[in-house]
């Protein structure tokens, strides 16, 4: 995998000082450059997206919880609010001077206050989907180990041998990061399109059926649930517009592969979703995905040992446990890097904005990510919260609630920067206007169907469902009024 193939949650960063830097606060590096093109930008987000993470866990929780047979739609959906969501991204990508995420953009929009909130959810939107990637994993590899004959032990071991591995390779540079995880991202995409077209030449009882796009199949149970672990599957997709200082022509590369990202995502999973469908039947999909959430049995395993053999389950497997592997590493490095970012600014301690003088890492602001992962993945062991369901289910759903809200401030923002900015709209009424106001209806819509159905992904309990879905709510008001400390001061690094 070349250098600059970097998965793009863990290189959505900021410029990093070059070897030989101090380590000292604000000594960073000089502004990104590249010449990355449409294609390998899409890559980098696809490759992070994590596919069999997605299949292994969001699909059957959107099947089991959600509406069965119908969780494919809810994948078109996703998709569909993504695509008129980045037309306004992308067409304000231009004026955003610096390659920041959805943060920069609210601030350029409606303000440092509302910029600050959106970085608070940010924060928590990121930290909630790595600390239920680590419930997924240890669940993941206990089962492997059970599977295989091997000792029961408990999940919360698995996790944090995974956590100090991910503590590890964080602090160094990530051109590490980005070769350990290279390799075993193509190969888990290719096995699941050989899985697909396997399913699809040998179909199951009901034959290649489209009953999942049906409106009474898709509307039957919650169809709020599916969307909301599908647009969970979607989380990292901005990272195309972090990748302006090094694209070879922003104003037309960050566009294209935005745009293909959503496309190429939504309809992967979407197509995945329903050959699942029709491998296992419309009438049997939802049983099968609910006991891989009773634990009775693994969806995804069980039906590659039924159409790829033995040697095809043991691969996928093992594909799965790196794709979990992949996903929290690269949730770890953007989070890192989102705080060193945020510490810049004066919105977190200064100390945080720390070049490693050998690595070229945000060390210190490595560590802090790994001692908060590591405390709230403890509290939940010591809770003995089921990690498949309770962590990762209820994780995601707090992920995906600030994302859809980081989303719908980002939509009011780019109204906001166009309506102050008549000479850009003209001529361009659709993506100025007209879309960002679609998107901000088309989020409502999907937050009122997520919170609708949220106690389904916190186990019933309304207590517990409301406090979980305020959270990013309660971020976005308390980060309004974070105090700044004074901006890191940008000097060329030693």
């Amino acid at each position: 995998m070349p250098e600059s193939a970097v998965p793009a949650a863990s290189a959505a960063a900021v410029p990093v000082a070059p070897s030989g830097a101090t380590d000292e606060p604000g000594r960073d590096a000089a502004r990104l450059q590249g010449r990355l093109g449409p294609v390998a930008i899409v890559f980098m987000v696809v490759a992070a997206a994590a596919p069999l993470t997605v299949i292994g866990g969001n699909m059957p929780l959107a099947m089991g919880l959600g509406n069965g047979a119908g969780a494919p739609m809810g994948f078109v959906l996703a998709a569909a609010v993504l695509g008129v969501f980045s037309v306004g991204f992308v067409t304000m990508t231009p004026y955003v001077r610096e390659a920041g995420a959805f943060f920069s953009y609210v601030t350029l929009g409606l303000g440092e206050r509302a910029g600050r909130g959106a970085a608070a959810v940010a924060l928590i939107a990121y930290t909630a989907i790595q600390v239920g990637i680590y419930g997924y994993v240890g669940w993941a590899i206990d089962d492997t180990v059970g599977f295989y004959g091997g000792p029961d032990v408990p999940w919360p071991v698995y996790a944090f041998v995974v956590l100090a591995i991910v503590a590890v390779l964080g602090y160094r540079h990530i051109d590490l990061s980005a070769k350990v995880l290279g390799v075993a991202l193509a190969l888990e995409i290719g096995i699941v399109v050989l899985l697909d077209v396997v399913i699809v030449a040998d179909p199951g009882p009901a034959g290649l059926t489209a009953t999942s796009f049906a409106p009474g199949t898709f509307t039957d149970g919650s169809l709020g649930v599916a969307m909301l672990f599908a647009l969970t599957g979607f989380i990292g997709f901005e990272a195309t517009a972090v990748f302006r200082d090094e694209a070879r022509d922003p104003q037309r590369t960050v566009p294209r592969a935005t745009y293909a990202a959503v496309l190429i995502i939504g309809g992967f999973y979407a197509l995945t979703c329903w050959a699942f469908v029709v491998a296992l039947g419309p009438d049997q999909v939802a049983r099968v995905a609910q006991r891989t959430l009773d634990g009775g049995g693994n969806m995804l395993l069980d039906t590659t040992d039924d159409k790829l053999g033995r040697v095809g389950r043991d691969a996928v497997n093992v594909l799965l446990i790196t794709s979990l592997f992949a996903c929290v590493l690269s949730f770890h490095n953007v989070i890192a890097r989102y705080q060193f970012v945020l510490a810049r600014k004066g919105l977190m301690p200064r100390r945080l904005a720390t070049v490693h003088g050998r690595h070229a890492s945000p060390s210190r602001s490595s560590l802090v990510q790994t001692a908060t992962a590591a405390t709230i993945v403890l509290v939940l062991a010591v809770l003995g919260i089921d990690p498949l369901v309770g962590v990762f289910g209820s994780m995601a759903g707090v992920a995906t609630v600030g994302m859809v809200l980081l989303m719908l401030t980002t939509s009011v923002a780019v109204v906001a920067f166009f309506a102050r900015r008549r000479d850009a709209v003209a001529g361009r009424w659709w993506a100025c206007r007209v879309a960002p106001v679609v998107a901000c209806l088309a989020l409502v819509l999907s937050m009122w169907l997520v919170l609708s159905k949220f106690t389904l992904v916190t186990g019933g309990s309304t207590l517990l469902s409301v406090v979980l879905a305020a959270v990013p709510f309660c971020g976005l008001a308390l980060g309004a009024f974070l105090p700044r400390r004074g901006a890191a001061p940008d000097r060329p690094a030693a």
